[in-house]
C-alpha cells in the first residue's frame, strides 16, 4: 500500500480531532496502514503542508477534521505545482462540526468503519470551483470542494466563525438571531444561462449538495457533471424565511416560487450600488464582490 500523508487539525469538532487520535492512530496500525502524520498549527497550514508533502513524493492525502480542513487541504493540492491534481489521491476522516462534504459520499465519521473503507481502494472524480474576488484592495483566488455562499450566507460565516456548536438545533439559533440584522445589498449575477439584477438574499454555488450543517441550498448539484449550481433568492421578509426552514433541509428549495436554480460553467457577481456583497467557501469567509465563478471538471480523485 502506497503511504499516506495524514494532517490533522486539532481542534476540529471542538477539539475532538486531537481527542481522538491516539485512538485513530492504533488503528491505523492495527490496519496496515503506512502513513506520516503532520498536524495543523494556524489557518490556512493545511495547505502548506499538503505542499510539502507532495514534494516529499506523497500521493495520498488523508485529512482529519472538517469542512474547514477539507477545503484547505483541496487548495493545497489545487495549487501545488509539482504534479496534476488528479495523481494525488484525496480523503477526510470527517469530525468536524458539519461535515458536509463527507455527507455527499456517505463517508462514515466512525473512525474504524472510515479506515476499513479506505482499504477498499475505490475512487472516483469530482470537479472542484474556482472562484476570483475581492480581497481588501487585492484581488484573491480559492478553489472549493463543497458550496459557496453569497449575501446571507457569507454574513452568517462571518458572525459565527468563532463560535463553537454543539448540535444543529445551536446552529439555527445563530442563523435566526442574525437573520434580523443582515442587511441585503444589491447585485447582478450574470450567467450565458441567466441574468438577475437585484438585492439578493442569497446566491450560492455548488459542486456538491450540502451545507450548513445537511442544509440543501443546491439540491441541483453534482459533484462530477463538470457544472456549477447556482441557487439565488431575492430579498424576502425574515418571517418567510424562518417559515421556509425546512425546505433548507429536504431538498425543495427551487420549489419555492422566489427562488430561482440553474447550471452554468461561469458565474459573475457584481454590487451595483456603495455596498460589497460578501462571499464564504465551504464555511470559510473569504472576501466580497466582484466575484467571478469558474469549474475545474474531474480535477480531484476522491478515494471513498
Amino acid at each position: 500500500m502506497q503511504p499516506w500523508c495524514i494532517v490533522v487539525n486539532p481542534v476540529a469538532g471542538n477539539g475532538r480531532a486531537a481527542k481522538y487520535w491516539p485512538d485513530i492512530e492504533a488503528l491505523l496500525q492495527d490496519l496496515g496502514f503506512s502513513y506520516s502524520v503532520r498536524f495543523t498549527q494556524h489557518r490556512g497550514h493545511a495547505v502548506r503542508l499538503v505542499d510539502d508533502a507532495v514534494l516529499q513524493g506523497y500521493r495520498r492525502i488523508l485529512g482529519i477534521g472538517g469542512d474547514g480542513t477539507c477545503h484547505e487541504i483541496v487548495n493545497g493540492i489545487m495549487r501545488q505545482p509539482h504534479l496534476a491534481s488528479t495523481d494525488i489521491i484525496f480523503s477526510m476522516l470527517p469530525i468536524g462540526t458539519g461535515n458536509d462534504w463527507a455527507r455527499t459520499y456517505d463517508i462514515p465519521a466512525d473512525p474504524a468503519l472510515r479506515l476499513q473503507r479506505l482499504l477498499r481502494g475505490e475512487c472516483v472524480r469530482q470537479d472542484v470551483g474556482k472562484v476570483v474576488y475581492r480581497q481588501g484592495e487585492a484581488q484573491a483566488e480559492r478553489y472549493f470542494a463543497n458550496v459557496a455562499g453569497m449575501a446571507y450566507d457569507a454574513f452568517i460565516v462571518q458572525k459565527t466563525e468563532k463560535q463553537r456548536f454543539t448540535s444543529r438545533s445551536h446552529y439555527l439559533l445563530s442563523v435566526g438571531r442574525y437573520l434580523f440584522a443582515f442587511e441585503p445589498a444589491r447585485g447582478r449575477l450574470q450567467a450565458a444561462e441567466c441574468t438577475a439584477e437585484e438585492a439578493f438574499y442569497t446566491i450560492n454555488v455548488g459542486i456538491c449538495r450540502y451545507s450548513g450543517g445537511g442544509m440543501q441550498l443546491v439540491p441541483h448539484a453534482v459533484p462530477d457533471d463538470g457544472l456549477l449550481a447556482v441557487t439565488y433568492a431575492p430579498q424576502l421578509p425574515r418571517w418567510e424565511v424562518l417559515l421556509q426552514t425546512p425546505r433548507f433541509y429536504n431538498g425543495t428549495l427551487l420549489q419555492h416560487p422566489r427562488v430561482r436554480g440553474f447550471q452554468t460553467t461561469a458565474l459573475q457577481v457584481e454590487h451595483t450600488d456603495g455596498t460589497p456583497i460578501g462571499l464564504e467557501a465551504d464555511g470559510e469567509y473569504l472576501g466580497e464582490t466582484p466575484a467571478f465563478f469558474s469549474i475545474e471538471k474531474g480535477a480531484l480523485q476522491v478515494a471513498l
